[in-house]
């Protein structure tokens, strides 16, 4: 099935066995977090990374416990269940922790639950595909508050996003900010080449703070080319020379097009390039 076992609460069980209640405060309420991450040539990468940024979100969400997930907790813990799962050397990986226990809008205990899956990678390297063709989302647009930066399990608004890309037969769309600036992809943040310069929305933009997206833009400053984190018009889509997407899972994606305008992936192909060879 390419998902055979979860690991709930530290149980290893099938993944179609019910482990939740109509109780669960992820369900009832979107009260957690998730962080998606990605095992590769048999080791969880960016780990520290992801750890960081998956305590400082627990902090927020005033979720007890964040001492205990630790890079023992994710290495272990990862590797044990796709070795359960037989996945090999590579896989995806999603750790969803919520608030365990009862109450209504106040909660009844702050302790956490968790669930981590792993599915099958269908490739060993970051950036392979080809291009993409997007568009941007207009329906609704993403609030800048303190808690934007998250991946939190309240995720409507990339729901009715994902309904529009399917809707419209895109690859991936681009979701706005409130003030209609550009935010960040569905999946991914987002970079764009613009008269030779590379610009990516601020993390004051409202988009999430994504592992990649630090670790791309590290390569970028190592390697002296010019990064700018903006705020950043969607007009820019209609004139830049280049647009790519970052994520925990497939690394680098190159943009194709929008509506008719057509991208190149120069800079991209070089970023890839680098990303694949990181020994960090």
């Amino acid at each position: 099935m390419g998902l055979d076992y979860i690991n709930f609460n530290g149980s290893i069980v099938q993944y179609d066995q019910p482990v939740i209640t109509i109780s669960n405060r992820g369900f009832r309420y979107g009260d957690g977090l998730f962080e998606s991450m990605k095992y590769m040539n048999g080791e969880l990468k960016f780990s520290e990374l992801h750890l960081d940024r998956l305590r400082k979100g627990m902090k927020i969400l005033k979720l007890e416990g964040y001492s205990e997930i630790d890079s023992y907790f994710l290495k272990e813990k990862t590797t044990e269940l796709v070795k359960k799962n037989k996945l090999g050397k590579d896989a995806r990986v999603r750790l969803i922790i919520y608030r365990d226990g009862d109450g209504l809008y106040n909660p009844a205990t702050n302790k956490i639950g968790y669930v981590l899956q792993v599915t099958k990678a269908n490739h060993s390297n970051y950036g392979e595909g080809r291009g993409l063709i997007i568009d941007v989302f207009n329906d609704h647009t993403k609030p800048v508050n303190n808690l934007s930066n998250l991946k939190t399990c309240n995720s409507i608004l990339f729901v009715l996003a994902g309904v529009f890309k399917n809707q419209h037969k895109l690859d991936e769309v681009i979701i706005l900010n409130q003030s209609g600036f550009l935010c960040e992809a569905l999946t991914s943040n987002v970079f764009v080449v613009y008269n030779k310069q590379i610009y990516t929305p601020a993390l004051s933009e409202g988009c999430i703070g994504g592992v990649m997206r630090q670790v791309v833009m590290r390569i970028i400053k190592e390697n002296d080319l010019p990064l700018i984190e903006a705020q950043i018009s969607p007009d820019i889509l209609n004139e830049a020379e280049e647009v790519f997407l970052t994520n925990a899972s497939f690394g680098i994606r190159w943009v194709m097009g929008y509506n008719r305008k057509r991208y190149f992936n120069k800079v991209s192909k070089i970023l890839i390039e680098k990303l694949n060879s990181l020994s960090y």
